[in-house]
């Protein structure tokens, strides 16, 4: 999974290394714009992780009384 990862990076890098020859000025702002994105898109990201976690709590407390019984 983690290899995975640095391939997604090293491919953003490149197409970013790309896009700074082609066309330098959209390079930069999207350089200058990735971190109010990102501070923009991360309510939404906590949102997800309190509805997955909510569910997951939903789910364990819904198997619990099988789990105590025995199913497997």
């Amino acid at each position: 999974m983690r290899e995975r990862a640095v391939g997604h990076r090293m491919a953003a890098f490149l197409l970013w290394m790309v896009l700074l020859v082609l066309c330098w000025p959209l390079a930069l702002l999207a350089l200058l714009l990735f971190p109010v994105v990102w501070l923009l898109l991360l309510p939404f990201r906590v949102v997800g992780i309190v509805t997955r976690s909510a569910l997951a709590l939903l789910a364990a407390v819904l198997l619990l009384p099988a789990r105590l019984l025995g199913a497997r």
